[in-house]
């Protein structure tokens, strides 16, 4: 399996990070990169460079005024003279009976949800980077590879449509799916990170063209705490077409691989043309986010589970956070999918 890969992710080096109130280092490093790269030369995987598919991609899924303010945040940022190294917003309004603020310092509120995605110089180069990963992966599926690997950093299953959380600011996955739309009329997200995508739901939340499917620690103690539940099926034409699997704090491989089977049969039902995988490697019983305990060897079998799905897959790196585990842990998801095909 081929990897897509560039290095300019690593203009993105956030520094800023709330953990209970504390200020520390995030844990969105551009070593993550370095650690899946490991995984993948184990593996004996090919590294591909992007295509450059730019602004057209990202349109599909985000908000034209979103889309212009990641565009000149920083610049606007910078030029109040007195300013942070890295944008973090002070407010998050509510947006019932708001006006669209003018005044950056206003606009960053409104685009962002949480304050664990700081802006800085390099971000806005590093997360269109990304998109082309992710595009470039999904347009090789199209071109008639079986499936491939797209090494995405940052990652964006918490992105909604005009609005950044969670490390992410542009969804990979979903640029994946809408890029695969553009052939199949049947389009899947299964989110196997051990937090809920509440982004990709919410960008598809109303579309019956696109399942999404999240498997993720129970978000009544986990991120994002107020998505993710079972009850959240989709509204409108898209009802039914969510799908929940919010498992206990510490579920290992057992549990997981017991959801990921109920994942499956609702894929199979709903015969999508193409798959997206949202794969989040912070399930490992290593990760530093602790919140289920997944082993390497479980990540094969997850690997396995998913290739016997048959479909055209993309494989779009989400989660997943330093540890010596981690490359591994990629190599083993790949290793698993590969025996399995």
């Amino acid at each position: 399996m081929k990897a897509v890969y560039t290095e300019d992710h690593r203009g993105h080096d956030p520094q800023f990070f709330l953990v209970r109130g504390r200020v520390t280092r995030t844990t969105e490093q551009p070593e993550r990169a370095d650690r899946l790269l490991a995984g993948l030369r184990a593996g004996g995987h090919t590294l591909v460079a992007p295509e450059t598919f730019g602004h057209d991609a990202r349109a599909r899924v985000h908000a034209p005024d979103y889309l212009a303010f990641m565009a000149e945040a920083w610049d606007a940022w910078a030029a109040l003279g007195d300013a942070a190294p890295e944008m973090v917003a002070n407010i998050h309004p509510m947006r019932e009976g708001a006006t669209y603020p003018e005044h950056i310092i206003g606009r960053l509120g409104w685009h962002t949800l949480d304050t664990a995605c700081p802006i800085g110089p390099g971000t806005y180069a590093a997360i269109c980077a990304a998109t082309d990963v992710a595009a470039s992966a999904a347009q090789r599926v199209l071109d008639g590879e079986d499936a491939i690997y797209a090494l995405c950093r940052p990652p964006g299953h918490h992105a909604y449509r005009d609005r950044a959380s969670g490390f992410c600011f542009f969804n990979n996955s979903a640029v994946a799916a809408a890029h695969l739309r553009t052939r199949h009329a049947r389009v899947a997200i299964l989110d196997v990170d051990v937090h809920h995508g509440n982004g990709t739901q919410g960008i598809f939340y109303a579309d019956p063209s696109v399942l999404t499917v999240s498997l993720h620690a129970d978000p009544t103690r986990f991120y994002p705490f107020v998505w993710g539940y079972a009850h959240e099926r989709g509204e409108g034409a898209g009802t039914g077409a969510n799908r929940n699997l919010p498992l206990a704090i510490g579920t290992g491989d057992d549990g997981f691989l017991d959801a990921l089977e109920e994942a499956a049969r609702t894929l199979r039902a709903f015969a999508p043309g193409a798959l997206v995988v949202a794969l989040g490697l912070d399930a490992s019983v290593h990760d530093p986010l602790a919140g289920l305990a997944v082993t390497t060897e479980g990540f094969t079998h997850i690997g396995a589970a998913l290739a016997r799905l048959g479909l055209p897959t993309v494989i779009v790196q989400e989660g997943g956070y330093l540890s010596e585990h981690l490359g591994p842990n990629l190599a083993a998801v790949l290793r698993g999918f590969e025996a399995a095909r």
